[in-house]
């Protein structure tokens, strides 16, 4: 009798498992068309350059939908304001290809965020999530625009799990790792996000989302967390992260403040 309780209760988690499992890939392609109209790609645009157009990162519209968040070395690009260079973000909208011209309204160098606001109408904004509740093991996805937009305007989704929950900076081996930067880091280190799945150069900016409700729980990064967390390797791994959510609320609030 023993034998059978411990079997079908066996059973019973290895069927609940399972079915949370074809929940979250019945519920992705749902979510995902839900979101993807709100995941833009970050560039510039001149009218006197050829191309006009060049492609930065990727980013997403929240709060109003005339905001938008990417990374702050996204954004980094000095502009050529003499030639009338201006930051834009694009998009496809009813299968044709969308821009609207944007404006830096504000970043958080600390942890690598920038806001952009957009001159043109609203985007499908993205819900921030509770990225305090993310638990290692959990499955997310993101999306975004890798190798930029040689591929088209078409977002690209990846499946990943929470490798780990760590410090952006750990203290280096030896004095000579040591710069600027890294003790900076070390002196206010928060904890960021190692994803199990590889991001490419564009991805950076992506939205890190619950693949069952779409809130938005971290931000791709590709290149802040690697100059503090493998400073001591001389090629970066290829390993994926992601910035908690929760300082992109703080940006947000401050924004609303001032």
């Amino acid at each position: 009798m023993k034998k059978q309780t411990l079997y079908l209760l066996a059973l019973s988690i290895g069927l609940s498992t399972v079915a949370t499992s074809h929940a979250d890939e019945v519920n992705l392609p749902d979510i995902l068309a839900r979101i993807k109209p709100g995941i833009v790609a970050i560039g510039t645009y001149m009218p006197t350059r050829n191309p006009r157009a060049v492609f930065l990162g990727t980013g997403f519209a929240v709060a109003d939908g005339r905001k938008v968040v990417t990374n702050a070395h996204v954004t980094a690009k000095k502009l050529d304001l003499e030639h009338l260079e201006r930051y834009a973000v694009f998009y496809r909208h009813q299968q044709k290809e969308q821009m609207q011209i944007a404006d830096l309204a504000a970043t958080d160098e600390d942890h690598d965020l920038a806001l952009l606001t957009v001159d043109g109408g609203a985007l499908p904004a993205l819900e921030i999530g509770d990225s305090l509740r993310v638990r290692e093991g959990e499955q997310y996805a993101f999306t975004g625009y890798p190798i930029g937009m040689v591929l088209g305007l078409y977002p690209v989704t990846h499946r990943s799990i929470i490798a780990a929950i760590s410090p952006n900076a750990i203290p280096a081996i030896a004095t000579r790792q040591l710069n600027v930067n890294m003790l900076k880091r070390l002196q206010t280190p928060f904890d960021v996000f190692q994803l199990d799945a590889t991001a490419y150069p564009g991805n950076s900016g992506s939205p890190l989302y619950d693949t069952n409700s779409g809130k938005v729980i971290g931000i791709i990064n590709k290149v802040f967390v690697q100059g503090s967390k493998e400073n001591a390797i001389s090629n970066p791994s290829g390993i994926t992260y992601a910035i908690p959510a929760e300082h992109i609320k703080t940006l947000l609030n401050q924004t609303i403040v001032k």
